[in-house]
């Protein structure tokens, strides 16, 4: 048996939608199918986990997962274009209170519990090292750069290279990117095949 979900066996999952050239490995566990959506051109390697609450799970188009992700997405997760969670990444969008005294894990009462529930963001372009982890509220900004190890706690800005425990600024990635972009997607509207005038 190939080890990649054929388009049919996507759609008989059950995602809220996905695009064309979706490549997801056998292995991958999902949950609440129906609040996951992709875009096109997306490969999540195997033994990734993604669950989703009622807020959702969107991942964008030209997105990689790499093995043994993880997002836990009942605040909200969401993937823009053209990024990357290296191997074990883990993106947390709830977290119980580990400081105070009240009682943890989903198999107490939620009245005994006090759960941080808050979405992530990973904007375009951004890349994730990996064994990172990405606590509940931050954004990933535009283009950023996450060295692996890192845990994130705060947001990080446009273009910014981080890494580490505490996280600390190393340095800008070069927005030429953008302009890559631009020049990659014109390669692909102009590899598309013209359809032809009709005669009237």
């Amino acid at each position: 048996m190939d080890s990649i979900y054929t388009p049919e066996e996507l759609r008989a999952l059950g995602f809220a939608d996905f695009g064309s050239n979706v490549c997801i490995d056998r292995t991958c566990r999902f949950f609440g199918l129906a609040n996951i959506s992709l875009g096109s051109n997306v490969r999540i390697d195997a033994y990734t986990i993604i669950s989703a609450g009622s807020k959702g799970v969107k991942i964008g188009s030209y997105v990689h997962i790499s093995v043994f992700a993880s997002i836990l997405g009942n605040g909200g997760v969401v993937i823009e274009d053209f990024c990357g969670l290296s191997a074990r990444v883990s993106i947390f969008s709830a977290n119980d209170d580990y400081c105070s005294g009240y009682l943890t894990n989903p198999t107490v009462a939620d009245c005994y519990r006090h759960v941080t529930t808050l979405p992530v963001v990973v904007r375009k372009h951004a890349v994730v090292g990996a064994g990172s982890i990405i606590l509940p509220g931050v954004t990933i900004g535009l283009a950023a750069s996450v060295g692996a190890l890192t845990l994130v706690k705060k947001d990080v800005p446009d273009f910014e290279i981080v890494a580490g425990n505490p996280m600390r600024t190393l340095g800008k990635r070069d927005s030429v990117i953008l302009e890559n972009e631009a020049r990659f997607m014109a390669s692909l509207s102009h590899s598309q095949p013209r359809e032809s005038k009709q005669s009237t």
